[in-house]
């Protein structure tokens, strides 16, 4: 008995020995040959499909097997292809088609990605030595990996009838859409469809088997990189969206309060509403929380396609949320360069008072306080001893100033007041620099300093600093009370070792200045008076 094979024709099944299978698959090919590329040709094409199914039927059933003599007869009642009337536009396209090709990747014969098997069905050669080719030239610097990767991203995938038509030409045999073996294979298995390679040489063949062996070993090693490369992507991924949304949005870990001694990056949002306009405050954050949260779901994607290999149709919605990126980090660096040029220069103004008679024993005191200001949020920045209070009550700003002194070269005492700010000129951020709020005052043998200063009411905050530095004769003896003089150890570090001993309430520590500076001095402490 001849092998059947069995057959989807216009929806019906049908089962149709294997030499009628040739005459049918090779009518049906000149039909779709002459009439692929004439307008309305795949409506014909279908309505003839349709026709051989109804003459099938009405001669054998859908359970009888369709022999070579059934073929013969549909091709007479139907008529041959070139009997079919076409118009001299038709028959040039015709004539036209058969000769046009395409090159793809090609699936029939793939070991990694067919590309070398899609370069050997357009120029009709062998695909092994194409492989070959390329094996050898990846021993030349990598350039036959470099181009095969190249190839693999550029070239399509051959995944329709019409796309293997034109990969391979006037060798196009079947339809395989059409067409299914007994076996359950697609008709592409077929050796006079498949690759020619397969019906290459026997020593062409033998190097595509170890191509193909050697194709699986390497699928297999790529497949575990990428899942172990999907897998850090997810989980990078995931921890910095997870950090991001608890940090900026739950107000977590806890430990980002007021009495941490370090950054706290909690209230960095707040504090856009004093740097920039409070109106762009909010569209700041919404154009920073897409610029960063966008990247970290495209990076979880990105490790679940690798980790399940899937494909999806994904190219609009990836460009889309490429596009809304990119105008939102455009958006954001407007916004941010034109607030920035607030920033663009720095200037600075020094005030000075000299005390003819400076005080042999010179007492600096704290006057105002940062711990009377009972501040609801604190940003410090611990290498510069840079620290900022919020009041949310009436938006006041508070910044914490540093105390110097140094030797002078007469009997008199010198105090300098050194305001810094920035602006959009140097006139502007001299006149800025000026209005910030900062208070001192002598009192015979004591100076009372304050441990911060204020912006003006409605500033916004432009780097800005005061620092206080005294000019004092050498062997005067200075006395600190605990806030001044933590105040002074934060501008001069030389003395850091000793900072940490422990300080008794109500009692004050004597300096005294020697010709190499500040020094402390040998005597004990003593009660504030």
């Amino acid at each position: 008995m001849d092998k059947t094979i069995k057959i989807n024709l216009a929806g019906n099944l049908f089962q149709i020995d294997e030499e009628a299978y040739r005459l049918l698959r090779d009518y049906l090919q000149e039909i779709d040959i002459r009439f692929r590329n004439v307008q309305g040709g795949a409506e014909t094409i279908e309505d003839i499909e349709s026709r051989i199914a109804e003459i099938f039927q009405s001669q054998k059933g859908l359970a009888g097997v369709i022999t070579i003599e059934n073929v013969e007869s549909m091709i007479s009642i139907i008529g041959k292809p070139q009997d079919f009337d076409m118009s001299g536009e038709e028959r040039i396209a015709q004539e036209y088609s058969p000769q046009r090709k395409k090159m793809y990747r090609n699936p029939d014969d793939a070991i990694i990605g067919g590309v070398c098997s899609g370069i050997g069905a357009y120029l009709d050669i062998d695909s092994v030595w194409v492989r070959i080719l390329f094996i050898i030239f990846t021993f030349f610097f990598g350039i036959g990996f470099f181009v095969y990767v190249a190839l693999w991203v550029a070239l399509p995938y051959a995944s329709s009838e019409e796309q293997r038509k034109e990969m391979y030409g006037t060798r196009y045999r079947t339809a395989p859409s059409r067409f299914t073996q007994n076996t359950g294979k697609a008709a592409l298995s077929d050796p006079s469809y498949s690759s020619n390679a397969r019906g290459g040489s026997g020593i062409g063949n033998a190097f595509n088997e170890v191509f193909r062996a050697l194709g699986k070993v390497c699928y297999i090693i790529v497949r575990i990189f990428l899942i172990l490369l999907g897998i850090s992507f997810v989980l990078t991924g995931f921890f910095a969206l997870v950090s991001f949304v608890m940090i900026f949005f739950f107000q977590y870990p806890g430990f980002f309060s007021i009495d941490s001694h370090d950054i706290n990056i909690f209230y960095l949002p707040e504090f856009l509403n004093y740097i920039v306009n409070p109106a762009l405050a909010p569209w700041i954050l919404a154009l920073t929380f897409i610029v960063i949260v966008m990247p970290l779901l495209a990076f979880i994607y990105w490790g679940v396609k690798m980790i399940f290999w899937f494909r999806a149709k994904d190219g609009v919605i990836s460009l889309i949320g490429f596009i809304i990126w990119v105008m939102s980090m455009a958006a954001l660096s407007i916004i941010l360069f034109n607030e920035g040029i607030s920033f663009a220069e720095t200037a600075k103004t020094v005030s000075r008072e000299v005390v003819e008679k400076s005080p042999q024993k010179l007492y600096i005191m704290s006057d105002n306080t940062v711990a009377e200001l009972k501040y609801d949020k604190e940003i410090s920045f611990p290498d510069d001893e840079y620290n900022l209070y919020f009041l949310d009550n009436n938006k006041d700003l508070y910044i914490g100033t540093n105390l110097n002194i140094n030797g002078s070269e007469n009997n008199a005492m010198t105090i300098s007041v050194r305001k810094r700010s920035a602006g959009r000129s140097e006139l502007h951020a001299r006149q800025k620099a000026e209005s910030l709020q900062y208070n001192y005052r002598m009192a015979g043998d004591t100076l009372f300093v304050d441990e911060y200063f204020r912006l003006p009411y409605g500033a916004k905050w432009a780097c800005d600093n005061v620092g206080i530095n005294l000019m004092i004769p050498e062997g005067t003896t200075v006395i600190f009370d605990e806030t001044t003089e933590r105040m002074y150890r934060h501008y001069d570090h030389r003395y850091d070792a000793d900072y940490d001993e422990e300080y008794v309430e109500g009692s004050v520590r004597s300096w005294v200045m020697t010709k190499d500076g500040m020094r402390e001095h040998p005597e004990p402490s003593e009660k504030i008076k």
